[in-house]
């Protein structure tokens, strides 16, 4: 791993302290993972295998409605965290599909080095309640905003806040994200400053 990876992979743990044969250990324990645009990384029906940090590239998380039609999760970005967390977390088949949408590289841990993790460094517990209390609080912020918003303030809200890499990827994408036509989004993209 170089120098710019680990400074990336650093910065998503940035309350854990390492002495040297620790930070060695703990960067032995992540794989380069690569995916070219449109890969999938995890298909609903799969475990998995991997919690991923992204070193570049976008990806999204989504399930298939009654349609055959993607619904949108989430994306995930250069720093973020990537990966099906239910499916990881509780070793089952996932409901939801991961996918490149630009190509990407990513850092990957096994479901066992991850657990190794809080057994090792106790500084790990701390980060894991962090780490899984923004998630919850971005889901529910999310859900308030689907509930509440109109279809102009979602995307409003939505681009004054995401990265300029997510604003490339395809516009359906994004639309499903918000909830939204992709005609309802080119339109609001054509006509709204944000």
């Amino acid at each position: 791993m170089d120098d710019d990876a680990y400074l990336i992979l650093k910065n998503f743990f940035p309350n854990i302290d390492f002495t040297e044969e620790q930070e060695r250990h703990f960067k032995s324990l992540w794989s380069l993972k690569t995916f070219n645009q449109y890969d999938f990384i995890t298909e609903a029906g799969s475990t998995e295998r991997f919690f991923y940090v992204v070193l570049e590239g976008v990806q999204a998380i989504y399930v298939l409605n009654e349609k055959g039609e993607k619904v949108v999760l989430g994306f995930s970005y250069t720093g973020s965290p990537s990966g099906v967390f239910d499916s990881f977390i509780q070793q089952e088949p996932s409901k939801a599909f991961l996918e490149a949408l630009k190509p990407s590289n990513l850092l990957a841990i096994s479901r066992s080095d991850y657990m190794s993790l809080f057994e090792t460094y106790p500084d790990f517990y701390i980060w894991g309640h962090d780490f899984f209390q923004q998630i919850l609080f971005g889901r529910l912020t999310r859900e308030v905003e689907i509930l509440t918003l109109s279809a102009e303030q979602r995307y409003v809200a939505f681009m004054q806040r995401c990265p300029d890499e997510l604003k490339v990827i395809p516009q359906k994408y994004l639309a499903s994200y918000l909830n939204m036509k992709p005609e309802t989004f080119s339109r609001l993209r054509a006509s709204v400053s944000y």
